[in-house]
């Protein structure tokens, strides 16, 4: 009878004890043992239950800028050439230090150089389609991993907050947001009585001229998105939607530059961070056809540098590139 009792007792209290680790699991943030608390995070790749508060992360892509701004703690990233010139000395420096466990392209992962940094997470950065050419599931059995890539090129503001939060990181993208918005609201109070007015036009630095095309860029593509938030609008659509980029930029050929800038009071166009111009806007430029836009005769043409931004900070420096463009329109 004893031993009966003693047994029942035992049994009940271990159903407690389940049922007591059963609740531990539920709601958003959930108990991850020995590593700590966890949450279920929304990605590109499904929901992925990944820490709270994560401590080591590696960082690939349009992710690398992100957390580097947002100060996450990064122990590996993938190169990012093309941001370089955006980057703050302080990023600069963080950037040249962290050991790169990839390459600027997606298939360029060393996955043995990312398992031996030990990572609790893993944030990539790419498009949806380039995450073919990852090993996700390889990557998977070493830490949790959130793809975030982007979509039009616009959405690098959303994108960054999104890659901030998931490496628990949001104080340090906020103080950026709002250093950049408040800046854009002083520019844009400043250009408001000329700069809404004009039907603008763009001529992005990814043109092919071994095709004989150039590439025009419209509101939310990469060398206009930015001057839009102070009052800049592009006129127009693509023709043929193709996703991502090809839903805000298209290639015609060079003999259609009249009909596409025909109605253009103004035409911006990308040059490099130096103020170089790339080899696809110069074809456009020494064209006998650009001169004979109105824009052109009218003298209306502004050139943009640090088009290729994708996080606060680092338009902070293409706002101050757009003000000196479009500096001449305040001119009486």
């Amino acid at each position: 009878m004893t031993v009966t009792r003693t047994t029942r007792l035992a049994a009940a209290a271990l159903a407690v004890a389940l049922t007591l680790l059963a609740g531990c699991g539920s709601g958003d943030a959930q108990s991850g043992g020995s590593d700590g608390p966890t949450r279920v995070f929304a990605a590109d790749n499904g929901e992925v239950k990944i820490p709270v508060k994560p401590k080591r992360v590696i960082a690939t892509g349009y992710a690398v800028p992100a957390l580097l701004e947002a100060k996450a703690p990064l122990v590996g990233i993938s190169t990012w050439k093309r941001g370089l010139p955006m980057m703050t000395a302080e990023d600069r420096k963080k950037y040249d230090e962290l050991p790169k466990v990839a390459g600027e392209q997606a298939a360029e992962t060393n996955y043995e150089a990312i398992a031996q940094a030990d990572p609790d997470l893993i944030v990539i950065g790419v498009p949806k389609p380039v995450l073919a050419d990852i090993d996700v599931k390889r990557l998977q059995e070493i830490a949790p991993v959130v793809a975030i890539g982007p979509s039009v090129p616009s959405a690098w503001r959303e994108l960054s907050r999104k890659q901030s939060d998931a490496a628990g990181a949001l104080a340090g993208f906020d103080a950026a947001r709002q250093e950049y918005e408040a800046k854009a609201k002083q520019l844009k109070e400043k250009y408001q009585a000329v700069l809404p007015q004009l039907k603008l036009g763009h001529v992005g630095a990814y043109g092919e001229v071994a095709k004989g095309n150039f590439q025009r860029e419209f509101n939310d593509s990469w060398g206009t998105n930015v001057a839009q938030d102070i009052g800049a609008n592009y006129f127009g659509q693509v023709k043929v939607k193709g996703g991502g980029s090809k839903d805000v930029s298209e290639y015609p050929s060079i003999e259609e530059l009249p009909t596409a800038f025909a109605q253009a009071d103004a035409i911006t166009y990308s040059v490099k961070p130096d103020g170089s111009v790339p080899p696809a806007v110069k074809y456009v430029l020494d064209s006998p056809l650009w001169k004979e836009l109105p824009a052109v005769k009218a003298g209306k043409t502004f050139a943009f540098r640090y088009t290729e931004a994708a996080t606060y900070r680092a338009a902070m420096k293409t706002l101050d590139a757009v003000d000196q463009a479009f500096a001449p329109l305040l001119k009486k």
